[in-house]
């Protein structure tokens, strides 16, 4: 897997009104990878999100996306530049049908080159072939695991280069998170980029390629998954032991992945305080 960062976070201080969230925050993401943020609630990890997507101005620190400074731009900028965004909720507009969700997410797309509209459609709908089937339903009938189907495929029809997913497991049941986790694995089988929020830990260390911890607005820990510190992922997410089995075969489900390119697999380290 290539080296090339395509996200470089430096130092990001971030919050709501009086309260600071992001204390100076620094995080990199991968050409190809997927990375994962993990934390207790109120560590910061939606904010980073957020602030990545444009949604959330940095009060300091810088956002880079590949050479060029995004940090000032706003999230359609963002998009226009190649970065695609799930957020948390799923937040599918629910009074209109599948297809119009997605031609909404197409704006981009659109605008760039109309011609490749049909294309890219046709595409999303081979990849999840429930929303070509209910492509005229209305979305706010559709259960919670085909909505969160729709916010991905929403967000593929800007032809992302990166795409950010924020808490994808949430509110559905352990069969549908596994569906949806590996329709995740074959788009990052195709080269796609994802920097990824998952309070589901056990799901989301099977998934990522590079998993970084957060505590109170700061990177704790990090590493590949594949070398990961099972007790010290542990302690720092306040869990004991209750992973351990979960955790134990994290390495050993990621190596069994076909067509995915693998990162050589990095010792983990304690980050140093941002």
């Amino acid at each position: 897997m290539p080296d090339k960062l395509l996200l470089r976070a430096e130092r990001l201080v971030a919050g709501f009104g009086d309260n600071t969230v992001l204390h100076g925050l620094s995080v990199n993401v991968r050409e190809g990878e997927i990375a994962g943020l993990f934390g207790l609630n109120g560590a910061g990890k939606s904010v980073t999100m957020k602030v990545v997507a444009g949604l959330v101005p940095a009060r300091e620190g810088k956002v880079f996306f590949g050479s060029e400074d995004i940090t000032k731009l706003t999230p359609e900028q963002r998009v226009e530049l190649g970065i695609g965004n799930v957020p948390q909720g799923r937040q599918v507009f629910a009074t209109m049908t599948v297809e119009e969700n997605l031609r909404v997410g197409a704006v981009a797309l659109r605008r760039r080159d109309r011609k490749r509209y049909a294309e890219v459609l046709a595409g999303v709908f081979d990849r999840f072939p429930v929303l070509a089937q209910r492509r005229d339903q209305v979305a706010g009938t559709m259960s919670g695991g085909e909505q969160a189907s729709l916010a991905v495929g929403r967000a593929l029809m800007s032809e992302p280069k990166l795409l950010l997913i924020d808490e994808p497991s949430a509110g559905l049941a352990p069969l549908v998170v596994e569906q949806l986790f590996e329709t995740l694995r074959r788009i990052a089988a195709t080269g796609m980029t994802m920097l990824l929020v998952e309070q589901n830990v056990t799901f989301g260390l099977k998934l990522v390629d590079t998993a970084h911890i957060l505590q109170m607005g700061r990177i704790v820990y990090e590493g590949a998954t594949a070398s990961l510190d099972r007790e010290q992922v542990a302690t720092h997410l306040g869990i004991g032991r209750l992973l351990g089995a979960g955790l134990a075969g994290v390495g050993a489900t990621n190596e069994k992945e076909e067509g995915r390119a693998r990162k050589p697999a990095r010792r983990a380290r304690k980050a140093a305080t941002t």
